[in-house]
């Protein structure tokens, strides 16, 4: 295995275990803490500078929390600040799979969300959707290799 090979696998081992870290948090107490959203978001971009692709990265991680954002600050009961921070750093992952797995990480989480709200019991605690982002993003950088 080249070296360059070793280094995609550890990003994605890297990158799936914080998803899985932010996903069960969320799942467990509605909040994606700030110091591992944060943390993730600069380990992306720094691993896209480490590899040339900082550019694309910045493009991915804007294109999807400026959209966060603006439903976030319309709407707050529809993403959470963490949902806007976790953008951020997903965002630029899923840039780095390319055009297409950034758009299926970006319109599969609503859509998953949504569906997991219309199939699960009715309860007064909101849904999280910090999992959901992760989850398309694994899986859309999953398809795109």
């Amino acid at each position: 295995m080249s070296a360059t090979s070793v280094s995609v696998v550890s990003a994605r081992v890297l990158l799936t275990a914080w998803c899985a870290l932010l996903a069960v948090i969320d799942l467990r107490t509605r909040r994606l803490p700030n110091p591992l959203t944060a943390a993730g978001a600069v380990a992306v971009l720094g691993y896209a500078a480490g590899t040339g692709r900082l550019l694309p990265a910045l493009v991915g991680a804007l294109l999807l929390a400026g959209p966060y954002l603006v439903v976030h600050l319309a709407v707050p009961a529809a993403f959470g600040a963490g949902d806007v921070k976790l953008a951020v750093g997903l965002g630029a992952a899923a840039a780095l799979g390319g055009a297409g797995a950034w758009v299926w990480s970006a319109l599969g989480a609503p859509v998953l969300t949504a569906l997991a709200g219309v199939a699960r019991p009715r309860g007064p605690r909101a849904l999280p959707h910090g999992p959901a982002m992760c989850v398309c993003t694994l899986a859309a950088l999953g398809w795109a290799s």
